[in-house]
């Protein structure tokens, strides 16, 4: 039967509150001649059995889409809103609603692209006591608490939040206060112990670092990294079907996604998983310190994975704010999408989706902040080495003093540093995404050599032999020149009397032995001129010396014996070292 014979016959004992079809179905009475065009035949078959939804509120309008309405319909001034009576049907871009633009009008049908609406900011309805939450030395702050209620009560949404305000601490307390009962967590590889850390402080929840073919169903928080989500998900395939899903299997009602950045490029293989996975867990908050990086075009996946409504048409969305066009190279058609325009309006038009504070923007903020990022070290000569010091070190201990006996640890303290250098490079770039100048430390001449070397051109070196005029001369580069990114120091020629002020980042790639050391090299950047939070990161690996290290340093911070001493070896603290050296290598 042809649709509009099909479509006429419907109407005629059509019943229903949807609007149109009642006005279509009274216009075959009216008019002789009334016929339906054939895509009104196919609304009617699509919509006879939808029941219209009374709405009776005003929709608020983007001012773009309100100038447009006032020049169709010669307005004075453009609308902010537009009163919906009913909603009548939606498609996947569109409503279809009963309603009017201006008071004097009668209501009548019209569509509404989802994307000209101005949502409501969703508010959570109750309070939380976050004193259950509150540690000692680090209360959950005003920042924090902003974004842990932002979290709740959206299903979707973007915590874009500068470096070192707490994004995975929020995340973490809002997903508990949320009642999720399993939750995947998706980071880099290096964040899965920082990740399994921060969530064994605030519950005593089950939680599984999912690596190599492990994996389990009695957990409530999976961490998993970017790298081997591919071992636990497959995409559809059209000729095998379907391959079960670990990850889906789980139904996980909540995906915490860190470093968000890392599936912002459309077009890889690890984004298009990403998507698949997230399209079928009900509540995502993607974290992100650079949710855009440099260009719109970068910012698209992400708000397509919270359902933005700016993402239902993608040539819309790069021409608006992509400055994108289309032309040919080899015969075939290309889009220009690498362009930025319409900034402010982008901002506006997705702000119910995203919370975006810069550390100048947040009040609460010490001026440094220490944070460790605990990672794993899987080295076999370092394990020997050990073992090796700790034979020694008990057939000589009557022969030797202590800070001897220390100088024989240089050999795994090296293996340390070397190990560490590909997780201070990934800190390193994270702070050139954000266009942020970062200062480097560490013990060791090699060390130093490896890292600037991938940082040639971007970077200044002092160390031991460079001349005081060449020291000199680094400190103003760094201060002054844009092009120069990255300052690396071994932190005994250049962790004292130095001004680096143009830093906002601070990392130390291996421990010193004198506690010292380490705050005389953070307040590098941290000194009179500096107008920014500096951010310092201690990458430590786990059950080495280092973690021994860097908690005896952190429990004798406030001993002026520590933060003052004159650079020599500390009795005490060496003790305490060496106590804790033979405990775990001298069973």
């Amino acid at each position: 039967m042809i649709l509009e014979i099909q479509a006429r016959e419907i109407l005629s004992t059509y019943e229903g509150a949807n609007n149109q079809l009642l006005e279509w179905k009274q216009r075959f009475v009216d008019v002789k001649n009334f016929k339906l065009t054939r895509p009104q035949a196919k609304y009617v078959l699509d919509n006879k059995d939808v029941v219209p939804k009374v709405a009776r509120k005003y929709l608020k309008i983007f001012p773009t889409f309100a100038e447009k309405i006032m020049e169709e319909k010669r307005l004075v001034l453009p609308p902010e809103k537009i009163w919906c009576e009913k909603l009548l049907c939606e498609t996947d871009k569109a409503y279809h609603i009963w309603g009017k633009v201006t008071e004097k009008e009668n209501m009548y049908a019209f569509w509404l692209p989802k994307g000209v609406i101005v949502l409501e900011q969703k508010t959570l309805k109750y309070q939380i006591d976050y004193s259950k939450f509150d540690k000692p030395g680090r209360p959950v702050m005003v920042h924090q608490k902003q974004a842990i209620e932002k979290l709740i009560p959206n299903d979707r949404f973007i915590l874009a939040d500068d470096m070192g305000l707490g994004k995975t601490t929020s995340a973490i307390i809002a997903a508990i206060e949320s009642g999720a009962k399993k939750v995947l967590i998706v980071c880099p590889a290096s964040l899965k112990i920082n990740w399994k850390r921060e969530i064994e402080m605030y519950t005593n929840r089950r939680t599984l670092i999912v690596e190599g073919g492990k994996w389990g169903s009695t957990f409530d928080f999976y961490i998993i990294n970017y790298d081997i989500i591919k071992n636990y998900h497959e995409l559809p395939d059209e000729k095998t079907g379907v391959q079960e899903s670990l990850i889906l299997r789980e139904h996980f009602d909540l995906a915490i996604i860190d470093e968000a950045h890392y599936i912002n490029n459309t077009g890889a293989m690890r984004t298009q998983l990403m998507n698949d996975i997230l399209d079928s867990i009900p509540k995502v908050w993607l974290l992100t310190g650079t949710p855009m990086t440099s260009r719109p075009i970068n910012y698209y996946n992400l708000l397509k994975i919270v359902r933005s409504p700016l993402t239902l048409n993608w040539q819309g969305y790069v021409k608006r704010y992509c400055k994108g066009f289309q032309f040919k190279a080899n015969g075939r058609k290309i889009w220009k999408t690498d362009g930025a325009a319409n900034l402010d309006e982008l901002r506006e038009r997705t702000r119910h989706l995203v919370l975006r504070r810069l550390k100048t923007d947040v009040l609460d903020l010490p001026e440094k902040i220490i944070t460790p990022q605990f990672l794993e070290l899987d080295n076999m000569l370092y394990q020997h080495e050990m073992e090796e010091f700790v034979k020694i070190a008990k057939d000589d201990r009557k022969k030797e003093s202590i800070s001897i006996t220390l100088s024989r640890l240089m050999g795994a303290r090296k293996i340390i540093a070397r190990e560490k250098v590909p997780y201070t490079c990934e800190l390193i770039d994270k702070f050139l995404e954000l266009d942020k100048k970062v200062i480097v430390f560490t013990n060791f001449t090699d060390t130093l050599e490896m890292i600037k070397e991938k940082y040639s051109k971007h970077c200044v070196v002092v160390n031991g032999t460079t001349p005081k005029l060449k020291r000199q001369e680094a400190v103003d580069r760094f201060q002054t020149d844009p092009k120069v990114k990255v300052f690396i120091g071994n932190i005994i020629a250049a962790g004292v009397g130095l001004t680096l002020t143009a830093a906002e980042g601070v990392i130390m790639n291996d421990l010193s032995f004198v506690p010292s050391h380490h705050s005389q090299a953070e307040d590098r950047a941290n000194r009179i001129g500096q107008k920014n939070v500096v951010n310092v990161y201690y990458p430590i690996f786990e059950d080495t010396i280092e973690i021994n290290i860097y908690n005896i340093i952190q429990r004798k911070k406030n001993n002026i014996e520590q933060v003052m001493g004159d650079g020599e070896y500390s009795e005490s603290f060496a003790k305490e070292l060496l106590e804790q050296i033979s405990f775990k290598f001298g069973k």
